[in-house]
């Protein structure tokens, strides 16, 4: 019986052992591979801006109107929506 329980709590502390350094390999190789895609996005040129849209009001109010459907919608907070409108009308 000594024995059975020795081989038992030999196999825990193994299986353990071998869970922790599992664990510990798998974070590390997640923050490399992190830091990787961190310093790829930061050597990538950022797109420049897209071209502003035409200022007629009809395509001004459809996008505030594609706003307000977000904020319905919980998408959009109301600080956010001020926001986007304000930039919209200029």
């Amino acid at each position: 019986m000594p024995g059975l329980l020795r081989g038992v709590a030999r196999t825990a502390v193994v299986a353990g052992t071998a869970t922790a350094v599992s664990n510990r390999v798998s974070r590390r190789q997640a923050g490399r591979w992190a830091q990787q895609d961190y310093q790829q996005q930061a050597a990538e040129p950022t797109p420049a801006a897209p071209a502003a849209q035409p200022d007629d009001m009809s395509s001004k109010l459809d996008q505030i109107k594609e706003l307000g459907e977000l904020k319905a919608q919980g998408l959009l907070s109301e600080e956010e929506f001020a926001e986007q409108k304000r930039r919209i009308l200029g």
